[in-house]
């Protein structure tokens, strides 16, 4: 009988054993799909992102990953994401899910707040709120707090801007930025780089045309709107400062389409007569000067132009009759009278053929 006992004890312990080892390796087995099985289903090479809400909780990373099927098994995910303590450490930002991942890779990623950034552009801008509404598209604040920061006098040095002169601090251009950059954050980096742009070199030749960098700006802005054509500007820009230099109005079409713009919210296509006696600051066929402000976010072209403005004795130009985007420029009123008179015409024709 104790021999028995024995052999039963001993088949006993065997099985045992044989479960706990058959336990063990679906455990491990279990541990290493969590762990290191790729668990990305997304096609090798494309980029695809995943956004953390600024205030986002663990529950609300897990509802963004579940909604965006970028994961084949979620459950894997919790499992050690909740040994890796990642309910404590979440940050929001724009995060890289790349074929191939693997949970702990991503956890750690998480974790780290490893976020990848991304390029901001913006360009041919006229007002400060549809840039609002194009930053947001690009990174977590809304257009509402981007114009709550961009309408604050505090965020720009007082003795370069004004509330008319807000605009000048935004520099067209891509920038790199993080998704998660607070519209402070934002405005406060727009700041540098108006101090980089506006370098000893730029500063200098602002000086020579006895015009501050707000002042080039608003002239940059007019220029920007008579042409698309960058290699023309230079040579637009210098009848807007021979015009200044010799007291004349500037008589520039395209304020006169700002202040329609700023009474009717619509944009004119064409200017005619009426439209030069609309009564505001910024129409330049009424008031002598620059306007208060400029007409548009300037581009880096139009402001550079400026700065090096072709020198001749033009007073007048007119857009050529061919519609090629140039410009006919003249020294007297008589040939620009003429050159007007071949554009009104075509534009006539064209206009009776439509």
């Amino acid at each position: 009988m104790a021999g028995g006992k024995k052999k039963i004890l001993f088949r006993f312990l065997i099985t045992i054993l044989g479960v706990i080892v058959v336990a063990s390796a679906i455990g491990g087995y279990m541990f290493w799909k969590a762990v290191y099985k790729n668990n990305i289903a997304v096609p090798e090479g494309q980029a695809n992102y995943l956004f953390v809400k600024t205030g986002s909780s663990y529950d609300d990373l897990l509802d963004e990953l579940s909604a965006s099927t970028y994961l084949e098994n979620i459950k894997t995910f919790d499992w050690l994401a909740k040994r890796k303590n990642l309910p404590n450490h979440i940050y929001p930002g724009r995060y890289q899910i790349k074929a191939g991942m693997n949970n702990d890779k991503l956890i750690d990623m998480f974790r780290s707040g490893a976020q990848s950034p991304l390029n901001v552009t913006f360009n041919n801008m006229r007002t400060l709120e549809q840039l609002a509404g194009r930053i947001a598209m690009q990174i977590e604040p809304d257009s509402i707090m981007l114009m709550r920061e961009f309408t604050n006098s505090e965020n720009y040095p007082e003795d370069y801007f004004n509330p008319k002169t807000y605009q000048s601090v935004f520099i067209p251009n891509t920038y790199e930025f993080y998704w998660n950059t607070t519209a402070h954050g934002f405005i406060k980096r727009m700041n540098q780089e108006y101090e980089k742009f506006w370098n000893e070199s730029r500063t200098g030749k602002a000086k020579q045309l006895k015009l501050s960098p707000a002042e080039v700006s608003i002239v940059a802005s007019i220029v920007d709107k008579e042409t698309n054509q960058n290699d023309e500007k230079d040579r637009i820009a210098g009848v807007y400062l021979n015009r200044l230099e010799d007291g004349w109005k500037l008589q520039a079409d395209p304020t006169a389409v700002y202040a329609f713009y700023l009474e009717n919210d619509s944009l004119l296509h064409r200017v005619y007569r009426k439209h030069t006696k609309i009564d505001s600051p910024y129409n330049t066929y009424i008031h002598k000067g620059l306007p208060p402000g400029p007409i548009c976010i300037p581009s880096i072209s139009g402001i550079d132009a400026v700065l090096n403005a072709e020198k001749h004795q033009y007073m007048y130009f007119v857009a050529k009759a061919d519609g090629s985007g140039y410009h006919q420029f003249s020294r007297t009123y008589k040939q620009h009278k003429e050159y007007a008179r071949q554009l009104h015409k075509e534009l006539n024709k064209r206009k009776n053929n439509s």
